[in-house]
């Protein structure tokens, strides 16, 4: 299952460094993520990376 950026981003960048598959990447107005290349985590961490380190819990699980 993938994760999305809400519109709730604060556009802090603490979650592009943190994908190991890279599918992050800066917005207009926010971060976002590539749908059709978020792993989850799946064989990189036990959970979301991304939405661990998200200070605005903007990172949903779609």
């Amino acid at each position: 299952m993938a994760h999305r950026i809400t519109d709730t981003c604060i556009f802090c960048g603490a979650c592009e460094p943190e994908c190991p598959v890279h599918a992050i990447s800066p917005g207009d107005d926010s971060y976002v993520i590539n749908e059709a290349l978020c792993v989850d985590c799946v064989g990189h961490h036990s959970e979301a990376a991304c939405a661990t380190v998200c200070p605005g819990e903007s990172i949903v699980k779609v």
